[in-house]
């Protein structure tokens, strides 16, 4: 006899089918799987196995033949346990066949017949909606798949569960849809009021909010770099329910916990500088979403910048500019997306102190000039804002409470700001070609003003149109339909790192 089970494979953040074809013939008894089974799937026929008679159904003793087809795709994982399971039950008789064929089948076996977790299954639930059938899942994967549920997910704990329901004795209940209805506040994100002082870093997170600008810090250390870094996913938008998806499938593929707890707030990422390369953009022999994927639609923080290799730091600049990484292997190709803010951190010179009020540098020009050259300059061109983060007097740090405004009071400026790109159907950050020219027109006065900064500071063209794009969000932050010269001005003021005296020199006050 011959059973047929779909189920879905996990290739990236997309979820193509898997049709399991079990055939029962005669001969001595054996169980073979073709179709490109990786070592996780040519394991299942024993735990397939033990689960059946643990749960006290009949092996056939008879020659079985599983195909997972297409046979050029290649299959991993336990995910198609339940569905080679069903599949001998089918073909043996011990379940309505007719039953498998309104839906689709996830799900790794235990020995006793228990339905283990998986990742990715969040993308099988949208891809299986699109096919018209409705998709069983484990029971731990529920809440993940409820954030996409129309009725069209079912879950269960156990393999005598699902062949109740699929005698009809039993019927599963589907997985009710999650409320994804948009919350007032941010959880426990960091708040921008427990920053002391500091205004010009506080107006650049705001401005990199707006518009999704790249931001660097630099300052010695204790200045505040990483915790105005941190406070920036706080002064996001949240995300939008496409948005929200597409973030909640990156983290479902990638293993990481999906639920409905802060389903719209950005991702923050920050990772060590002793990250590789494969870390930060994914890979491995079956490729994994790496830290820029887990931080899409989100923030990257980089700390310590120079400390990262460069060979680390110079993988980012593509994904920086397109919005998402392909990862290739001899077997597939992988695309992720990844289409994030970066906000750097680091010190102006090897021991810190370069520029600080009290304390005397003790780097030479040649250490301060190794140091700056681990940042590459067509990646420093890729950061919209290079900020300053000075040291502050004491009366400021000793406040009692914070002296400023809060996180909240500036995403509703924020807000305002993004709705005017949305209007333009492109954040600021990405406006490019016609767009840009569109957004960004200036009148003589202000061509003569960015002409000669752009002179006398040596800017590259990619540095010209982020000081437009900057400009244009603060038109934007001001309402402002028109470029000002002032808005020039203070975007110029954000490349602080191309005023100094040619980029390999140290960093001054």
């Amino acid at each position: 006899m011959l059973a047929i089970v779909h189920s879905r494979a996990c290739i990236g953040v997309s979820a193509p089918p898997v049709t399991v074809e079990v055939h029962l013939s005669g001969g001595l008894p054996a169980l073979s799987i073709v179709g490109l089974p990786e070592t996780g799937v040519r394991e299942s026929k024993e735990r397939v196995r033990s689960a059946l008679l643990n749960a006290g159904f009949e092996f056939p003793a008879r020659r079985i033949t599983i195909n997972l087809a297409p046979a050029d795709l290649p299959k991993e994982g336990g995910r198609f346990d339940l569905p080679i399971a069903l599949g001998i039950l089918a073909a043996s008789g011990q379940i309505p066949p007719e039953s498998l064929s309104s839906c689709e089948f996830l799900g790794e076996l235990s020995l006793d017949g228990a339905l283990r977790p998986l990742k990715g299954v969040l993308p099988a639930v949208l891809a299986a909606r699109q096919e018209g059938r409705a998709l069983l899942v484990p029971n731990a994967n529920a809440a993940e798949a409820a954030l996409a549920s129309e009725d069209d997910v079912l879950a269960a704990g156990h393999l005598l569960a699902v062949c109740e329901h699929l005698h009809g004795r039993a019927r599963l209940v589907p997985v009710l849809k999650a409320d994804l209805a948009p919350v007032a506040d941010q959880g426990e994100r960091p708040d921008l009021s427990d920053v002391r002082g500091q205004r010009v870093p506080r107006r650049a997170l705001e401005v990199a909010a707006a518009g999704g600008h790249n931001l660097l810090f630099f300052g010695p250390p204790g200045t505040g770099k990483s915790m105005l870094a941190s406070r920036l996913p706080g002064l996001l938008p949240m995300l939008d329910d496409r948005a929200a998806m597409e973030v909640a499938s990156v983290h479902s593929v990638a293993g990481l916990p999906v639920g409905h707890g802060g389903w719209r707030q950005p991702p923050f990422r920050a990772p060590h500088h002793t990250a590789s390369s494969v870390a930060m953009v994914g890979g491995g022999s079956s490729p994994r979403p790496g830290e820029i994927s887990l931080a899409h639609r989100g923030v990257l923080f980089l700390d310590e910048l120079p400390e990262f290799e460069r060979r680390v730091l110079e993988v980012l600049r593509e994904p920086m500019e397109t919005g998402e990484i392909a990862i290739s292997r001899a077997a597939r190709q992988v695309t992720y997306p990844a289409r994030f803010q970066v906000v750097g951190a680091m010190n102006p010179c090897p021991c810190g102190y370069s520029g600080h009020p009290t304390i005397e540098c003790q780097c030479t020009p040649q250490q301060v000039m190794r140091y700056r050259s681990k940042i590459s300059g067509p990646l420093l061109d890729r950061f919209d804002l290079h900020v300053e983060v000075p040291v502050q007097g004491g009366e400021i740090l000793m406040q009692q409470g914070g002296d400023g405004e809060s996180s909240a009071t500036v995403r509703e400026r924020v807000a305002i700001a993004r709705k005017r790109q949305v209007a333009r159907r492109c954040v600021n950050a990405a406006l490019a070609g016609r767009a840009l020219h569109e957004a960004c027109r200036l009148d003589r006065e202000g061509e003569r003003l960015l002409s000669g900064a752009l002179e006398k500071l040596g800017l590259s063209a990619r540095a010209l149109h982020r000081i437009l794009r900057v400009a244009r969000t603060l038109a934007d932050l001001d309402g402002q339909e028109h470029l000002a010269n002032s808005h020039l001005v203070e975007a110029l003021g954000y490349r602080q790192l191309d005023r100094q005296q040619g980029r390999n020199s140290p960093i001054s006050a």
